[in-house]
């Protein structure tokens, strides 16, 4: 393998290969008002490295979410110390932030996305609760809005600010909630699905 491809895994948050070869990636442009570009992978190649990124309805590459750079700066130390922290439970080398390529294991991708959605088009001043939200929900909840709306509005330019895309921004950007796991998953997602199935994405999913 490349050594630059070594260099990605190694400053990576919890990506590994040999384990899966579906990951997110967080494209970081050093210049201060350029978008940050996330974009879900389900390859990995040792020769090419990252799979081509996507604007098309193709799954591997494709496009999840552009944030604007202020944006990302609002969530990217809280992001980077959750996933640390998850990270280090599991014995994982921490990861950092960089210009350029980051690559984000599945999971800890999905959660990204997630937040990322919830405050694309939303007042800056309501990302502190939509952080306090999406703290409140634990990664299972997490993984299942995901899925649900990546299933539904996934597309990062075509459905941005639709259906279960805008229901996630106003379900992460109201007063934070409070109660038990079946109190912290908005009713709208209640309404849309019988409900999520824990058991089966604890026995799939990983933390």
């Amino acid at each position: 393998m490349k050594e630059s491809h070594l260099n990605l895994i190694k400053n990576s948050f919890g990506f590994d290969p040999q384990e899966s070869t579906h990951y997110f990636l967080v494209d970081i442009s050093r210049g201060a008002d350029a978008q940050i570009k996330i974009s879900e992978h389900l390859t990995w190649d040792d020769e090419s490295g990252v799979s081509e990124v996507t604007t098309t309805a193709r799954q591997d590459g494709q496009i999840r979410v552009l944030l604007a750079r202020s944006k990302w700066d609002a969530i990217a130390e809280e992001m980077r110390a959750s996933f640390n922290q998850r990270l280090k439970k599991v014995a994982k080398k921490a990861g950092a932030w960089r210009v350029g390529h980051n690559l984000v294991r599945r999971e800890l991708g999905k959660e990204l996305v997630l937040l990322a959605w919830a405050i694309e088009e939303a007042d800056p001043a309501l990302i502190p609760t939509a952080i306090a939200n999406w703290k409140g929900l634990v990664p299972e909840e997490r993984w299942w809005l995901y899925t649900q709306t990546a299933a539904a509005t996934g597309h990062g330019i075509n459905d941005r600010g639709l259906g279960w895309r805008k229901a996630v921004r106003y379900a992460l950007t109201e007063n934070p909630i409070q109660g038990g796991m079946e109190a912290r998953v908005p009713e709208f997602f209640k309404r849309a699905n019988a409900g999520p199935m824990w058991g089966l994405l604890e026995s799939t999913e990983e933390d």
